[in-house]
């Protein structure tokens, strides 16, 4: 079946992916269109963003954490399901986890998508020729199909920059100007109604600036690809068993995948809002954003003592980063469930991210680490798992366990497996 879908590439990081799949993305959904989402990569806060401007789950597309076949897979059958599929893509084109493997262009090669790439155009004009001669002519594997600029100062700025794409032979798509309301909201923000509302407003201006300067009708003529039809079971619930996922403001960094891969029955809580813990054969509490709602966390005292009666009853909980330092005695002073001996903080934040490979004594899996905080004292508990990193090298990192309760900082990415086997170790 034919279909437009396209991967948006950059040259670097920053130049506007994010920017330019939004407002394509709430373009096309005004046309009518439905458009599906994609991201390129591990990423857990970009995808919400897509959902928010299409109405639609964003994909992760991930060659390190999953296999090619579990990602064209993937592919195909969300695709099927839409009008228009838009991958954003990560960091610079060829950019992967080891040289161009897991990059943008991987993941364009792989599915045979065709690219439009984005470059950052502040302080260049007609050199941007020869940027554009070697990202086109870098791979005869992977397709650039168009141009779009960003930071365009003028229309006259944008005449050297079509110029240049003239003499190169690859076709200008139109661009981005150069406008502070087009500056990508705080990664940082949860969803709060406040940040959704920034967020909304962000995604609008996105999408006035596409139409307004983006040739649209063109972008999707270079753009048409036969997508295959996929034949794969993915019914739920084969296992009838019922799985409580944290949802809200403060748990909200989910893979699609992850949650359709469990079969079960799947029934939302919150932990900021909800007094009651659901029934469940497992409870999923995914990273987020506990450090903004630590005041709220504490108070729900009733869903906390909850959370810890069922831990000690020996059910299985999975929690992840911040769902971790839920399971926590504290944050920064502030009472979690005191499951671990464990505490947190927020002081003195630094970045801790990459790639992981996590061991179990009878399992593996992937996953990917991101976080601020850091522990500041656990006890000396030993680790449950072995974890490394893209070049094999053992990492600190640790897993606890405490009965069922499995829970470390590593966000981890189980589509093509059943996590539940992590409980019959």
């Amino acid at each position: 079946m034919k279909k437009n879908a396209f991967l948006i590439a950059a040259t670097a990081s920053r130049s506007g992916k994010t920017t330019l799949s939004l407002g394509l993305m709430r373009a096309l959904r005004r046309k009518g269109l439905k458009v599906q989402p994609f991201k390129c990569g591990p990423d857990y806060i970009d995808t919400q963003y897509h959902c928010q401007a299409t109405g639609n789950d964003s994909i992760n597309l991930d060659l390190f954490m999953s296999s090619e076949l579990h990602v064209k897979d993937l592919f195909n059958r969300y695709s099927n399901q839409g009008d228009v599929s838009i991958v954003e893509g990560v960091m610079g084109m060829f950019d992967g986890y080891d040289n161009m493997r897991g990059s943008s262009a991987d993941i364009a090669h792989r599915l045979r998508l065709p690219v439009v790439l984005i470059i950052n155009a502040a302080s260049t004009a007609f050199s941007v020729a020869a940027t554009i001669y070697g990202f086109t002519r870098f791979r005869d594997d992977v397709s650039v199909v168009g141009i779009i600029f960003n930071r365009v100062a003028s229309e006259n700025h944008y005449k050297f920059l079509l110029n240049a794409c003239e003499e190169v032979g690859v076709p200008a798509l139109g661009y981005l100007s150069k406008n502070d309301s087009l500056k990508t909201p705080s990664r940082h923000l949860g969803l709060s109604l406040d940040s959704l509302s920034e967020i909304e407003n962000f995604i609008e201006a996105a999408a006035n600036e596409v139409e307004r300067n983006i040739n649209i009708e063109k972008l999707l003529s270079l753009t048409e690809i036969e997508i295959e039809n996929t034949s794969a079971d993915h019914s739920l619930n084969k296992n009838k068993r019922i799985v409580a996922v944290a949802r809200d403001e403060a748990f909200n960094f989910i893979y699609t995948a992850n949650i359709e891969a469990l079969r079960s029955e799947i029934i939302w809580f919150s932990p900021l809002h909800d007094n009651l813990l659901p029934e469940a054969d497992m409870i999923y509490l995914p990273g987020g954003y506990p450090e903004l709602f630590t005041d709220k966390l504490e108070t729900n005292s009733n869903m906390r003592h909850a959370i810890k009666k069922y831990a000690h009853a020996g059910g299985k909980i999975l929690g992840e980063c911040g769902g971790m330092i839920y399971l926590t005695e504290s944050i920064d002073g502030k009472k979690m469930c005191g499951i671990f001996p464990v505490h947190t903080t927020m002081n003195n934040a630094r970045l801790t991210l990459g790639y992981r490979q996590v061991v179990f004594p009878e399992s593996e899996l992937r996953g990917h680490e991101f976080h601020y905080s850091h522990v500041i004292d656990d006890a000396g508990m030993q680790s449950a798992a072995y974890q490394y990193n893209v070049r094999g090298k053992q990492l600190n990192t640790p897993v606890y366990r405490y009965k069922n309760t499995i829970a470390g900082y590593t966000h981890l990415y189980w589509a093509e497996t059943d996590i539940f086997k992590l409980w019959e170790q």
